[in-house]
């Protein structure tokens, strides 16, 4: 796995033209992940929480500010920084292995190393027995665990997550949050989760990040300071839920 390095957020802004309008989506944004740390970060629709993660990950260099990542200034995608989004992606005529595969397409790996480390992960998302299927022989939460197992494969020492729940229906989305908590653990890598839902930001976070309403802001950032594994019945967790719910609803 890659030595993962801390993700360092200097005063961050974005905006966008629209129709020759300037629309400020992020002003003023300073926050610094460390490695192995689990940030969740909230906000309402338009708040510019999935954007944020755009500059992260380094699919959009135009912005004011600075992010770092072990120091050195992001500067366009990375092996190091790996994605999961709120649709899977697949490739419909590629099995699922050869979708988890693509994500050591730039790899310099073995083709040996390569069949290993997707059997690996293959395995870690419990999906071993469907390496042969195609994606429309899996249920949406088994679609996203491979999307998960693609963006581990190539071991990143930092995974994003932009709302990789948010299509899937409440059971299954409670079910993939303890799978992705149980594979954080696992593999300690620093993982930094977008999302609308309150209860898994705090459920899976170490700290919650709430955002402002456009143009977006830090309101607050919230330390969970419970243990995992957790359990949804903590009642810590329930009053921290409550806490960041009441901070957004006050935006």
């Amino acid at each position: 796995m890659s030595a993962p390095g801390v993700i360092t957020i200097r005063d961050v802004s974005k905006k966008y033209v629209v129709k020759d309008e300037s629309l400020q989506v992020l002003q003023g944004i300073g926050l610094t992940i460390q490695p192995g740390e689990f940030v969740s970060v909230v906000g309402t629709s338009g708040c510019g929480k999935s954007t944020l993660l755009r500059l992260v990950i380094g699919l959009d260099g135009d912005y004011e500010g600075e992010i770092l990542v072990g120091g050195k200034r992001v500067e366009g995608t990375s092996l190091d920084r790996g994605i999961v989004f709120q649709e899977h992606r697949l490739f419909p005529w590629l099995t699922i292995e050869e979708n988890v595969a693509l994500g050591l397409e730039n790899s310099r790996w073995t083709e040996a190393e390569r069949r290993k480390t997707v059997e690996e992960h293959l395995d870690l998302v419990g999906l071993s027995g469907f390496k042969r299927a195609y994606p429309h022989q899996l249920s949406g939460g088994m679609a996203q665990r491979a999307a998960i197992a693609r963006g581990l494969v190539n071991r990143p020492g930092i995974l994003l997550l932009d709302e990789p729940f948010g299509a899937l229906d409440a059971l299954t989305r409670a079910k993939l949050q303890q799978e992705l908590q149980r594979i954080w653990q696992k593999e300690g890598i620093t993982m930094v989760l977008v999302t609308h839902d309150v209860e898994e930001a705090v459920f899976l976070g170490d700290r919650v990040v709430v955002l402002e309403p456009r143009p977006g802001r830090i309101k607050r950032v919230i330390p969970v300071n419970v243990p995992h594994p957790r359990s949804r019945t903590d009642q810590e967790l329930k009053d921290l839920t409550d806490e960041v719910r009441g901070h957004l609803l006050a935006s």
